[in-house]
């Protein structure tokens, strides 16, 4: 089950994201096989970034830990803070992932109503 990251900047280092940019831009190329998706999170302005979005196909928390500590913004120490997160793939780019509960089942959250 993939891996949502979110990564949070320190105040005051945008100068930080600038530089280490093209590393880490070469980075998520090198490992684009594990990346569903990724981003800045942009400013209204659409340029100032505050932080990124990582949506990882692995299958650890250990792994998703690995692949941003790896990163090289988080080398730089551009990161305030870093949240990993188990993600369920429900649609993406428009497709849908989940499977209807078997006859009889209650679907994942429903709570069954007496005398069900």
């Amino acid at each position: 089950m993939p891996y949502f990251v979110e990564t949070f900047d320190k105040p005051n280092h945008q100068q930080v994201r600038l530089d280490n940019r093209p590393a880490h831009l070469a980075f998520l190329e090198e490992h684009k096989d594990l990346l569903l998706a990724c981003g800045a999170k942009l400013a209204d302005d659409e340029d100032t970034a505050s932080g990124g979005v990582y949506l990882l196909d692995v299958e650890t928390r250990a792994e998703a830990e690995d692949f941003i500590a790896r990163d090289p913004f988080t080398r730089a120490g551009l990161f305030a803070a870093v949240e990993v997160t188990r993600w369920r793939k429900a649609y993406l780019a428009g497709q849908g992932y989940l499977q209807p509960p078997a006859p009889g089942r209650d679907s994942p959250g429903q709570a069954r109503r007496s005398g069900d």
